[in-house]
């Protein structure tokens, strides 16, 4: 975990439209402050507005409630509103806050990020040379790699080309320069694919979206978060549209910092 020891927050966060209807729900109060708390979390975890105990570990309710010392029950409640709101979204049990790169200082959270990476990997040189590349006394090497491993890594490749792949068509089809290595678009993509989607269906979401929304409004939101999200299996099953006038509900569904 990245050494951070701040967030940015807006001044004007108590008049924001979500928040004021989130104090007016029961435990309201709570609920806001539970929301800051989270977003400290997320500064803490330093990876594109995720929020986990590691990598691998993801934050459980109850997990949250002894973090926070907030009652469970409040921290259920707030979690399913925060994902009705637009909020944050859970990928794979990961929670991920929406439209983080928009009100954090990203760049210098970056810097933190790869300094910490840079520090991390020297230190996991240090042990792969010192265990002289064993695992339980043994060199695991192409002749004794189980189908397991061989299985794992076939898995992985093939995922990084997907990542590849859709971002790449999204950046030629939109004239946009995304990365395939963003945390979060990594998730969307993955949780899609865990769904049984196919990089064919990924294509028709950016073919569709981008005849629709090029060249209008809604062009901003052509974006790995937006497409490849929650409403990706209605973009792909949608009907063409005709390009129209973006309605002030849709901006703040989609536009909406929290």
């Amino acid at each position: 975990m990245a050494d951070v020891k701040w967030i940015k927050l807006a001044t004007g966060l108590p008049d924001n439209r979500k928040i004021k209807q989130i104090r007016r729900l029961p435990e309201g109060d709570t609920l806001a402050l539970m929301w800051v708390f989270l977003m400290c979390l997320a500064g803490a975890t330093n990876d594109e507005g995720m929020v986990y105990f590691t990598p691998e570990i993801p934050f459980t309710d109850e997990m949250l409630a002894e973090q926070f010392n907030i009652d469970i029950n409040t921290i259920r409640l707030g979690l399913a509103t925060f994902q009705r709101y637009g909020m944050i979204q859970v990928v794979d049990n990961i929670i991920c806050l929406s439209h983080w790169e928009r009100w954090q200082a990203v760049d210098g959270l970056s810097v933190i990020r790869e300094q910490t990476r840079q520090r991390v990997a020297r230190h996991r040189e240090r042990q792969k040379l010192a265990a002289g590349n064993v695992t339980g006394n043994v060199t695991v090497t192409q002749g004794n790699a189980t189908d397991k491993d061989i299985d794992i890594d076939k898995e992985e490749d093939k995922n990084k080309e997907i990542y590849t792949a859709v971002v790449a068509y999204l950046n030629e089809k939109a004239g946009t320069k995304y990365r395939p290595t963003s945390a979060k678009t990594k998730a969307a993509i993955h949780a899609r694919l865990s769904e049984g989607f196919t990089l064919e269906d990924f294509k028709t979401v950016i073919d569709k979206k981008c005849a629709e929304w090029i060249g209008t409004e809604w062009e901003k939101f052509l974006r790995p978060e937006t497409l490849f999200g929650t409403k990706f299996e209605g973009y792909l099953n949608a009907n063409a549209r005709q390009r129209r006038v973006m309605t002030a509900a849709e901006a703040d569904d989609l536009d909406d910092i929290f």
